[in-house]
C-alpha cells in the first residue's frame, strides 16, 4: 500500500431552488391546516361536559361592610312568611335606626307575619323607641325587655339567622344551617320567658325605673362579682358609663363599701344574702 493517501474529492452541494423551497412550505402549512381542522371537527363532535349547576347558598357566610349587611338582612326579610324574632341589646336605638327598622318590617306585619323583639331595660327611657314600640305593638309585634342579655340576633322563620362576627359589627354570620338556627332560637325563647313587657302605656321616666331598676341592679352586682369593669357592664346594660357608676356608688352605700374592688368582694362573699334593692 502506497504511504500516500489518495485525497477523495468533497460531494458536490446539493443546490435547491427557491421554487422548491416555497413548495415545501407550502406543503407544511398545508398538513398543519388538515391536522387543525381535524382536531376542531373532533372538539365539536365529542359530548360537552355540563357546567355545573349553581349549588344552594353556603349554609354559614360571613357578610362585610355595613351596607351588605343591611342588604343581605332585607333580602332575608322579603322571604319572610311565619315569624321574625330580633334581639336589639346596647340600650336606646338612633331614630334614624329605629324608622328604617320599621320600614323594614311594616310589610310583615301588615301580612300577618309575627314579630318578637328583645331591648334592654334602658330603652323604656328613649322616647324615639318608646314611639316605635307603640306603632308596632299596634300592628302585632310583642316586645320586651331584659336588664342584659346576648349579643345582637335576627331569627326568620328558623331558616335563617344572622349575628355579628366581630366586635365593632362591621361583619355579620349569615346561618342557613337548621341545627345551628334551631339552638339561636332556642336561646332567644329562653331570654324571651325571662323578659318583661315592654309598657303599653306611656311611662315617665320616674316610673319606668322603678320597674326596671331593682333588675339592673342584679345584673349590675352579678358582673362585679363576674370582675367586669364599669365600661364593660355600661355596654352589657346598654346604658351610659355614668348611669353604672351612679348604681355601684348606691351599691356601695348599701354593703358600706369604701371602693370598688371591695365591694365586689362583700358581693361575692355574701351572695346568697343580698341586702334588698332600693
Amino acid at each position: 500500500m502506497s504511504g500516500n493517501l489518495a485525497l477523495v474529492p468533497p460531494p458536490a452541494p446539493v443546490t435547491v431552488s427557491p421554487l422548491d423551497t416555497l413548495q415545501q412550505m407550502a406543503d407544511t402549512l398545508d398538513t398543519l391546516s388538515r391536522y387543525a381542522a381535524e382536531a376542531a371537527q373532533t372538539q365539536t363532535q365529542a359530548p360537552r361536559t355540563p357546567e355545573p349547576e349553581p349549588g344552594p347558598p353556603a349554609r354559614i357566610e360571613y357578610v362585610h361592610g355595613a351596607e351588605k349587611i343591611r342588604y343581605a338582612i332585607q333580602e332575608a326579610l322579603g322571604r319572610a312568611r311565619r315569624e321574625i324574632l330580633t334581639a336589639q341589646p346596647d340600650g336606646p336605638r338612633p331614630d334614624a335606626t329605629l324608622d328604617e327598622a320599621y320600614a323594614a318590617v311594616r310589610d310583615h306585619l301588615s301580612r300577618g307575619v309575627a314579630m318578637r323583639t328583645l331591648y334592654q331595660h334602658s330603652s323604656r327611657f328613649h322616647e324615639a323607641t318608646k314611639r316605635y314600640v307603640q306603632t308596632v305593638q299596634k300592628h302585632g309585634a310583642q316586645v320586651r325587655t331584659l336588664p342584659e342579655f346576648f349579643d345582637r340576633l335576627i331569627v326568620i322563620d328558623g331558616e335563617v339567622s344572622f349575628i355579628p362576627a366581630d366586635g365593632d359589627r362591621t361583619s355579620a354570620v349569615v346561618i342557613r344551617d337548621r341545627a345551628v338556627t334551631g339552638f339561636l332560637t332556642d336561646v332567644f325563647e329562653k331570654a324571651w320567658d325571662r323578659a318583661e313587657p315592654f309598657p303599653f302605656r306611656p311611662c315617665r321616666a320616674a316610673d319606668a325605673a322603678s320597674e326596671v331598676v331593682p333588675d339592673m341592679r342584679l345584673a349590675i352586682r352579678k358582673l362585679l362579682i363576674e370582675g367586669c369593669s364599669d365600661k364593660a357592664i355600661a355596654r352589657r346594660l346598654g346604658v351610659s358609663l355614668r348611669s353604672v357608676q351612679g348604681h355601684i356608688s348606691c351599691l356601695r352605700d348599701q354593703y358600706g363599701a369604701q371602693h370598688r374592688f371591695q365591694l365586689g368582694y362583700l358581693m361575692g362573699k355574701g351572695e346568697d344574702a343580698l341586702p334588698a334593692i332600693d
